[in-house]
């Protein structure tokens, strides 16, 4: 069966940069943009290798454990490694790849990664991927970029990338703001859902899923979350409430929560986006518990990226094995991150004035 693929027609329409900075989106582009989506992505492998939950009221049925665009996929010239993992994701039963226009940086290697194996594989895996852009014009470049590089006509799930102030949220909903254009390629049917992203605060979050009825929401959510500006509080229940898709992302928040990994020098954490919070001790707990935790709430699936083939092996293994934790059970590990919560949500301390 052929997979789907670039269209000439949508060549054309990935082509006309210049008419959509202009703003003549609606007059350039080709006809067939306007026609109907194919059927949502189906991997076969998927309900016989781990659970699955409703991502939100979009219909698909989503595995509890989802591949990650970060980690190697993200890591630049590193095709050896990356394809062969997103490669065997899908042959394990994965349904579901995130990735984002600023994922390994200006060459965009994530999407980079993912797109080759979507040349062939399009139709096995929901595609999601990220404009960080808070105008129309920047996030419609982002998102002709984006198809190219990922080899697809259309994306399942096009999210607002990293909302954490308020100022992000007045911007996007601004005139001229990053909402016209997700709107715009939802109608065009070059976007099938819409999301936003988030792991720095709640409120800026909480106020946009208040402002526009978003399909899913990506929020960061581990067993530190309650310790400092929580998301479990009341972003989470309001989701809950507007029947979102829920992604878990920074379920060991980058190795920090677990007891495997040990501190880099502090010269190293100094010069990298962790460095936001100094990590002075290895975490405290398996990623077995980290994933098991962020599960038992309710969310749709976790997303992980993964370094190794053998690590994203033990992660669909832990996805299948999965059962809801007691409520005992989360308090003790909610306890247990206490001392480690800092360096856990070292995200939650950049500052943001620094973009």
């Amino acid at each position: 069966m052929k997979q789907p693929g670039i269209s000439a027609n949508r060549r054309t329409f990935l082509k006309s940069g210049g008419a959509i900075a202009a703003g003549l989106l609606a007059s350039s582009l080709p006809a067939e943009v306007t026609k109907t989506l194919p059927a949502l992505p189906a991997n076969p492998r998927t309900v016989t290798t781990m659970p699955t939950r409703n991502l939100g009221k979009t219909g698909y049925k989503v595995g509890i454990f989802s591949l990650g665009g970060q980690a190697s996929i993200e890591r630049a010239n590193n095709f050896d490694v990356a394809v062969p993992i997103i490669e065997r994701a899908l042959d394990l039963g994965v349904n579901y790849i995130d990735t984002s226009s600023i994922y390994g940086g200006p060459e965009r290697w994530s999407e980079q990664y993912v797109g080759r194996v979507m040349k062939t594989r399009r139709n096995e895996a929901f595609l999601a991927t990220k404009t960080k852009e808070r105008t129309r014009d920047g996030s419609l470049r982002m998102i002709e970029k984006s198809l190219q590089l990922l080899n697809t006509d259309h994306v399942d799930l096009w999210q607002l990338h990293d909302i954490g102030l308020p100022e992000d949220v007045n911007a996007i909903f601004a005139k001229g703001g990053a909402m016209e254009a997700l709107l715009e390629m939802q109608d065009q049917k070059v976007v099938r859902y819409l999301g936003v992203t988030g792991h720095y605060r709640p409120d800026a979050l909480i106020d946009a899923i208040n402002r526009h009825p978003f399909d899913c929401i990506l929020m960061s959510l581990n067993a530190a979350d309650s310790h400092i500006h929580s998301f479990t509080d009341q972003l989470l229940p309001l989701a809950v409430e507007k029947q979102m898709g829920i992604i878990g992302m920074k379920v060991p928040a980058r190795g920090r929560l677990l007891s495997s990994w040990h501190p880099p020098s502090l010269d190293a954490q100094r010069h990298s986006w962790e460095g936001s919070a100094i990590a002075t001790r290895s975490g405290v707990m398996n990623m077995r518990d980290a994933m098991h935790f962020t599960l038992t709430h309710p969310v749709s699936t976790v997303i992980i990226g993964c370094d190794t083939i053998a690590q994203l092996e033990e992660n669909v293994k832990i996805a299948r094995e999965f059962t809801p934790l007691s409520n005992t059970q989360m308090a003790s590990l909610n306890s247990l991150a206490a001392p480690v919560a800092e360096q856990s949500l070292f995200f939650r301390f950049t500052d943001r004035s620094k973009g």
